[in-house]
């Protein structure tokens, strides 16, 4: 399996809550909080991906 790489999400708060999101793997989106890069990743469907960052760009 191809290793995620990780890139800071632009939605993420200049106080340092930081949020990685990796789309390099076609099959999978990856999402990790910076601060725990060995914790846990959540991996959803890119069409699932995709319509969360619909909602938030609605949403600003």
């Amino acid at each position: 399996m191809t290793e995620f790489r990780f890139r800071k999400s632009s939605y993420s708060e200049p106080n340092g809550e930081c949020v990685e999101v990796a789309r390099n793997v076609s099959s999978a989106v990856a999402v990790r909080d910076s601060k725990r890069p060995g914790g846990p990743i959540v991996t959803v469907a890119p069409a699932a991906w995709d319509a969360f960052r619909a909602v938030l760009v609605r949403a600003d």
